[in-house]
């Protein structure tokens, strides 16, 4: 038996863990080793910058993609328009919500501190062009006014955009604008569109599927560059700790505080019985990472133990799953900071507004897909100016977090069921 059709019988996570251990063994291995260091510089590390650039090529098409198709996918808006804008601007709100949160824990814990000063310096010092980059931008920043970064979503050019990770903003604006347009035509019209895109979207996530098996590789090379850059300190592994606890932590508050208290003011259910209720549907999104598998558990539960009406569920519920992502956004946004602190990379005011509104609209291009989070986390990194490479420091835990989000995610769509459900509905003319 050939060592791929071993690795064929491993979960994802369990390979992407194995590469992060290897990584690290490789990485203290050649610290010990004369010219071990340079190896793992020249003949590992650019495996890794193979992945990571694997991720970042797939991430414009990707989300563009993603986009159009789901907003293609609101076409029932137009049978519920009484309650097709009402569900995604509450759904728009739980996920700034979340995102704040993220934010929120993130600075006030900081567990990316918690790594070695002097390893930090010796970071920055290897991302010195990062660095000077962005005190550069930051300048440029205030010189333009207040209202330069609504000036900067607007792109002038998609050709040009579409060119540069980094204008991602422009692209995600450039693809809702595309899909409002889709929306207010005649079906017949955009029917050999949205059946393009819907082709379209299967062939990136096919790519996509062939990137990630790619990921324990690159997460080994990665970790490996990564364990030589720190000289062996052992702190990042206690800061790593620390953040998976935070993302734990405030994952726990918005299942059992924020969800509770949406349900306890804005419907007619229990808190209690709501989280009795949904006990069943997030064992199953715990144990498929799935929110779309989980789909049809959310359903029954939600109109048979919380009497929420068919035509409420059979349309939030779906949307929900399309563009509801509380527990992935408020994970992503920890994510982003832990590595920017690990990184010794400080982020202005600007660039956590970037975070938020990027993360707010990427939630709907992210794909359901094992490591699909992988690349909108590329590509918000890059388009903060943090070194993309630091995935490699999340990717070896990131499979229970993942599930535990999922959980968040299908009690978040149940939830503003919930709510959609019990508010006053216009009669319909």
């Amino acid at each position: 038996m050939t060592l791929r059709q071993k690795l064929s019988g491993i979960p994802l996570y369990m390979q992407i863990l194995i590469g992060m251990i290897a990584g690290i063994i490789i990485g203290l291995i050649a610290l010990q080793i004369d010219g071990g260091v340079t190896f793992v510089r020249h003949w590992l590390q650019p495996w890794g910058q193979i992945f990571i650039r694997l991720l970042q090529l797939i991430a414009i098409p990707l989300v563009f993609i993603s986009l159009i198709k789901g907003m293609t996918g609101l076409k029932d808006i137009s049978k519920f328009s009484r309650i097709g804008g009402k569900t995604i601007g509450i759904y728009i709100c739980t996920t700034v919500v979340a995102i704040l949160l993220g934010l929120a824990m993130g600075m006030l814990v900081q567990p990316g501190k918690l790594v070695n000063h002097e390893q930090v310096a010796h970071l920055q010092e290897h991302y010195h062009t990062v660095a000077e980059e962005k005190k550069l931008a930051a300048e440029q920043t205030r010189e333009q006014g207040p209202l330069a970064f609504l000036t900067d979503i607007v792109p002038n050019n998609i050709v040009k955009a579409a060119s540069d990770n980094g204008k991602m903003l422009q692209i995600i604006f450039f693809a809702v604008f595309f899909g409002l347009a889709t929306l207010a035509l005649p079906a017949r019209k955009v029917q050999p569109v949205i059946a393009l895109f819907d082709s379209l979207n299967g062939i990136i996530l096919k790519m996509v599927d062939y990137i990630i098996l790619f990921a324990p590789w690159g997460v080994a090379a990665l970790m490996a560059g990564l364990i030589t850059d720190f000289q062996g300190d052992t702190s990042i592994f206690n800061a790593l700790a620390v953040y998976a606890l935070t993302v734990v932590i405030s994952l726990f508050i918005l299942l059992l505080f924020f969800y509770p208290v949406l349900i306890h003011f804005f419907t007619r259910i229990s808190p209690r019985k709501f989280i009795r209720a949904m006990y069943p549907v997030q064992l199953f999104a715990f144990t498929t990472s799935s929110s779309a598998a989980t789909l049809p558990v959310t359903l029954k539960t939600v109109e048979n133990k919380l009497g929420i009406s068919e035509e409420v569920s059979s349309f939030v519920l779906p949307v929900g799953v399309t563009i509801n992502m509380d527990g992935t956004s408020c994970y992503q946004t920890i994510a982003i900071l832990f590595i920017a602190q690990v990184l010794g990379i400080d982020l202005s005011f600007s660039q956590l507004c970037i975070i938020v509104a990027m993360t707010v609209l990427s939630s709907i291009g992210t794909p359901g897909i094992p490591g699909g989070s992988y690349v909108i986390l590329a590509m918000v990194l890059t388009s903060v100016g943090i070194p993309a490479e630091g995935l490699a420091l999340i990717l070896g835990i990131d499979r229970p977090l993942d599930m535990l989000r999922t959980a968040v995610n299908v009690t978040g769509d149940a939830a503003v069921c919930a709510m959609i459900d019990s508010a006053p509905q216009p009669s319909a003319e």
